[in-house]
């Protein structure tokens, strides 16, 4: 019995699955994230949508099949999550800084999308940024940069 608890806990907090490919781990936690900030208002409007695909394409330029099929995974993902930090390991261990902090840029992309920034979706990306070891100055920089864009459309 003690063993299964183990074996229970371990599971839960290992960031990826052993027989996973870090590749799709990291499209997988990166997805979530985007995913959360999309949900953290309680309404996903498409503007916010389309900009979480975006920034999946442009960060790792997937089919569209693909692509449909990493927010679908993300989507299951992010309702059954009970913590950000297997996602942010995973990112941890395999981003470069520049990666992360474009990361946070898209987080903050997909929160201006619908011209309305949420308490939620603020605190999210605070939350994330932090997890993610950006510092500071590199998340307000990110912020501005995606205030700065959603200005512009």
């Amino acid at each position: 019995m003690i063993q299964t608890l183990k074996d229970l806990f371990t599971h839960f907090a290992l960031p990826i699955a052993p027989d996973e490919d870090p590749a799709q781990a990291m499209q997988l936690a990166a997805a979530v994230l985007l995913v959360e900030v999309a949900r953290a208002d309680a309404t996903t409007t498409a503007a916010e949508q389309q900009a979480l695909l975006a920034a999946l394409q442009r960060t790792f330029v997937l089919a569209p099949a693909a692509l449909d099929r990493l927010v679908e995974l993300a989507t299951t993902a992010a309702h059954t999550a009970y913590d950000y930090q297997r996602f942010t390991g995973t990112l941890n261990d395999h981003f470069t800084q520049a990666q992360k902090i474009d990361l946070v840029e898209a987080m903050w992309q997909v929160a201006y999308a619908d011209d309305h920034l949420d308490a939620h979706e603020h605190h999210t990306i605070s939350k994330v940024a932090g997890l993610l070891h950006v510092t500071h100055g590199e998340y307000i920089a990110a912020k501005m940069r995606a205030k700065e864009a959603a200005q512009c459309t």
